[in-house]
């Protein structure tokens, strides 16, 4: 520092949110109800994780129930389906993150192409559709398509050659099948907040690309992803960081004895464990590792975001 030169000190968190208050009380107000709802229903449950270190017995409470430490968290690490559940979550992640984590951004980006606003307008309505149908209507028009007459068995047969069956009864075909049902479900939905961030694009920078002689495809390359590139790192990095968590209840609905090889994964197994068996303390320590393993990974993909772009959560 430069003889003479003041070091700017800074302000105080917790001063400058006091003056944001003062400033915007409507703001704040608004988003007390979102506070209420994080704090009953995902930050005060976390209270509930303790039992994972006792022999949780209903009737005796929590801290009435004998003291057992890391017990639980040994008995799954030694469980024989330890390695099947973590195997098929992780694959089955991987396989959305692939294939399902950019059909969004395609579909935003083609979609933002369109010249016809009436047509935009009609594709968005119907692809945004099955996000707000239950996931038992999804799960049944699921399992009725690959059934043995179903529309996905006939052309999957007829594109192969194979022999016409239910699909759901091969247990290699259950997670492609359950990631193109989330991609379905979802893909229209997700692509939302990639239309906000296309709107934020300055249009001068089309009209620069084109003075430039830049076709369609090169202004996508060169102006559209560079511009919503800070929202597709951050929504990645939440993606990374939900890895090894998965919505017990489709898989549920689709699953079967026959391909439980490739389709148990850890949501269903603490299903079965801690409801199904009445061992809260076992499912209670088997979520509780899943949640260690998703923080770590969400730290470090936010780490190395913040060193390779400079864009992170924080």
């Amino acid at each position: 520092m430069k003889r003479g030169a003041v070091s700017a000190k800074k302000e105080p968190f917790f001063k400058i949110l006091w003056r944001n208050m003062r400033s915007h009380p409507l703001l704040y107000i608004m988003i007390l109800p979102v506070l209420a709802y994080f704090l009953v229903y995902h930050y005060y449950p976390m209270y509930g994780m303790i039992i994972s270190l006792f022999d949780y017995v209903p009737t005796k409470g929590i801290f009435g129930s004998d003291f057992v430490g890391l017990k639980h968290f040994k008995a799954f690490l030694g469980d024989p389906y330890f390695f099947r559940t973590m195997r098929n979550t992780v694959s089955i992640n991987l396989l959305l993150l692939l294939f399902g984590f950019p059909f969004p951004i395609i579909f935003a980006i083609l979609l933002n192409e369109l010249t016809g606003t009436r047509l935009r307008k009609i594709t968005q309505t119907i692809t945004y559709m099955p996000h707000f149908i239950s996931a038992v209507v999804i799960c049944g028009l699921m399992l009725d398509f690959c059934k043995t007459n179903g529309v996905i068995t006939s052309v999957f047969c007829a594109v192969t050659g194979q022999e016409a069956s239910n699909m759901f009864s091969h247990s290699a075909y259950f997670q492609p099948l359950y990631v193109l049902m989330c991609i379905w479900q979802e893909f229209g939905w997700d692509s939302i907040i990639y239309f906000a961030a296309l709107t934020g694009i300055d249009q001068s920078l089309y009209e620069a690309a084109e003075i430039d002689g830049a076709n369609r495809f090169k202004k996508i390359i060169h102006v559209t992803l560079p511009g919503i590139s800070p929202t597709i790192v951050i929504l990645l990095i939440m993606r990374i960081g939900n890895m090894m968590t998965l919505g017990w209840d489709k898989i549920l609905l689709l699953y079967n004895p026959m391909v439980y090889e490739k389709a148990d994964v850890i949501s269903t197994y603490v299903y079965r464990i801690g409801l199904m068996n009445f061992e809260y303390s076992f499912a209670a320590a088997v979520g509780f590792f899943n949640s260690i393993i998703n923080f770590v990974l969400l730290i470090l993909a936010n780490t190395v975001s913040r060193k390779v772009n400079e864009t992170s959560l924080w």
